[in-house]
């Protein structure tokens, strides 16, 4: 589903230049779930924003499901994004002013189905997540692993083949994270290709492989030894 070809990311600020990611080859198979782990400044970030096309590559080849993707316009990769890729995030990015299922909705703003398909897809998703008796509520009004099932089911709800996490758990207490792994661990048997960026070894284990990145490169790429 993913394959990079020596990918390389270098920024500038006047005339220092610093590479983030240098030279990356990675392969990733549809219905995969891979934790990218290291350490603070490793590319960690870069990598996944690369891959949900939030950010262009300096270098090197990204090819989505065969199509090589580095080199599309602006209004190209938002086209993809919108139809391949679901993205979670430490922070919930809900807006406050909406409620539930419309933050859900947003996902489906720029789809093909009426009005009256896109309602009944959010209720699906909302009453798959254990949200339907909070569709018209505000975030405000949910607890902290609430507001973060509310971001998973806007980034399912437009069927993504590809969905990105970083640091899903981060603003979650042991519990509600938990319940938020269990719940990525769910979508990806059912068929989603999952790439997760973690701090937590825990949460890294639990993926099928894990691929540790150090200065920008791979340092690490192994099969979990429970999924073998």
């Amino acid at each position: 589903m993913i394959e990079l070809k020596q990918l390389s990311k270098r920024h500038r600020a006047g005339t220092v230049e610093t590479t983030a990611l240098d030279a990356i080859d990675l392969q990733i198979e549809a219905g995969e779930y891979v934790a990218i782990t290291g350490p603070s400044g490793c590319g960690k970030s870069t990598l996944l924003g690369l891959l949900g096309l939030l950010d262009r590559p300096s270098g090197g080849r990204y090819l989505l499901q065969g199509e090589d993707v580095a080199r599309k316009s602006d209004r190209e990769l938002a086209a993809i994004r919108r139809g391949r890729i679901g993205f979670v995030f430490q922070s919930f990015n809900l807006v406050d002013e909406m409620t539930v299922q419309d933050n859900v909705k947003l996902a489906l703003r720029y789809g093909n189905g009426s009005d009256r398909q896109q309602r009944a897809r959010v209720a699906e998703v909302l009453d798959r997540l254990g949200l339907a008796h909070r569709a018209g509520h505000h975030p405000s009004q949910l607890s902290g692993g609430q507001q973060q099932r509310v971001a998973i089911a806007r980034a399912i709800a437009a069927r993504p083949a590809l969905l990105l996490a970083d640091e899903p758990t981060g603003n979650l207490d042991s519990a509600h994270g938990r319940e938020v792994m269990q719940l990525l661990r769910e979508l990806n048997d059912e068929g989603t290709t999952l790439v997760m960026v973690t701090h937590s070894a825990e949460h890294a284990a639990q993926a099928a492989r894990s691929v540790r990145l150090l200065d920008g490169r791979i340092l690490v790429d192994a099969q979990a030894e429970h999924w073998a």
